[in-house]
Order: C-alpha cells, then sequence, then structure tokens
C-alpha cells in the first residue's frame, strides 16, 4: 500500500497530543479584541480539546501520520 496523503489544511488547524486527543486552538482572537474582556482574551489564548468523539475520529482519519 502507497502513502497517506495528510489533508494539509486540517494539519495547520489541529494537533494530536501524546494521549491522542485532537487540540486546536479557539477562533475569534484576531481582531476587535478591545470589546473583549481580559477573562475572555485569557481563554482564547488556550488550546482547546475536541469533546465529541465523532469529530475527533473524523480529524484523526484525515491525519494519518499524527
Amino acid at each position: 500500500m502507497g502513502k497517506l496523503k495528510t489533508k494539509r489544511g486540517v494539519a495547520k488547524r489541529f494537533k494530536l497530543s501524546k494521549k491522542g486527543k485532537v487540540r486546536y486552538s479557539a477562533g475569534g482572537k484576531s481582531h476587535l479584541a478591545t470589546c473583549k474582556n481580559a477573562k475572555r482574551k485569557r481563554s482564547l489564548r488556550k488550546r482547546k480539546s475536541m469533546e465529541g468523539k465523532k469529530e475527533a475520529k473524523f480529524i484523526k482519519s484525515m491525519l494519518p501520520y499524527g
């Protein structure tokens, strides 16, 4: 069997943790930051993990090599 191709758009947006969880950065922090309070901006800095098992499985299928 040949090599599997990675979906490049997914590879740029999602990373797999060591335990295999799908991690991603939250959207909505690139502009209009003055109307967002400090607590909200701080929470947007952190990486989120994907909660839905079905969606995580779909993302993992597009990242064959992690």
